[in-house]
């Protein structure tokens, strides 16, 4: 059964899913696709291109799907993805993305409050939480379980690593490498996310040999390709020590000190 609100206009080649609710007011145009016991409350409009999960929650006044902010758009046909279980706060704004990736993508389980923006052709991972007013340009990349404080701007191109925690009123110009926290304006290294994947289950093991890593990277005054040969030489290679190799290696913006 979908309910939808008399005062909603639901283009009639929508895909909407079993049990869905749609509030006064919203908009949803016709190359849309929502999933089973989404809930979309009022004054929303999923624009075309939207396609969303099951069991999502958009709230009143957000807005999906449009256009990218971008000067080379030319009304090509892309998209805006969010996954199953996400929610979307009060006028928060995602954009679809541009020929260059097609999608902009929001993973699963995500938690976007109030005023944040998701820009063109950006890669949002699962489990992210992005606080108030977070704005990113465009092709921004987060992994997973980050968490990032509200009113931080995020520079295009930049690429967050997964668990990591960002403090907010920052600004966001160079890459930050997975499993730590990030603070100060310029934003600098502030330690180990160590609290955050205790909770998220990592053994003593892996965050140590990580912190061991880390102090290589910022308390050894190495060159970045001196202290990833270094992690490579002297750290056990379990996969979150891969991965972080395989960021540092792969990072186009440089990281933050």
């Amino acid at each position: 059964m979908v309910e939808i609100h008399p005062t909603a206009i639901v283009s009639n080649k929508a895909e909407i899913g079993e049990d869905v609710t749609i509030g006064p007011f919203s908009i949803i145009e016709e190359d849309v696709i929502i999933g089973d016991n989404t809930s979309i409350n009022s004054h929303v409009l999923i624009a075309n291109g939207s396609r969303l999960g099951k069991k999502c929650i958009i709230h009143k006044g957000a807005v999906l799907g449009t256009d990218p902010q971008d000067l080379k758009f030319e009304n090509e046909k892309t998209f805006l993805e969010v996954g199953d279980g996400t929610t979307v706060r009060e006028y928060a704004t995602l954009n679809r993305g541009t020929t260059h990736s097609i999608y902009t993508r929001v993973g699963k389980n995500c938690f976007l409050m109030a005023y944040s923006h998701i820009a063109h052709d950006c890669q949002i991972g699962n489990h992210v939480v992005i606080a108030n007013s977070v704005n990113m340009g465009g092709h921004v990349v987060i992994e997973d379980y980050v968490g990032i404080g509200g009113m931080t701007a995020i520079h295009q191109f930049v690429h967050i690593g997964e668990h990591c925690f960002l403090g907010g009123l920052l600004r966001v110009n160079k890459d930050i490498p997975p499993y730590i926290l990030a603070t100060g304006v310029p934003t600098r290294f502030a330690g180990l996310n160590a609290v955050g994947m205790r909770r998220k289950g990592f053994d003593k093991k892996t965050i140590n040999l990580l912190k061991n890593a880390y102090k290589i990277i910022y308390e050894e005054n190495l060159l970045l390709k001196e202290a990833i040969e270094k992690i490579n030489n002297n750290i056990e290679n379990i996969p979150q020590i891969k991965h972080l190799v395989k960021f540092l290696n792969e990072s186009d913006r440089g990281i933050i000190r």
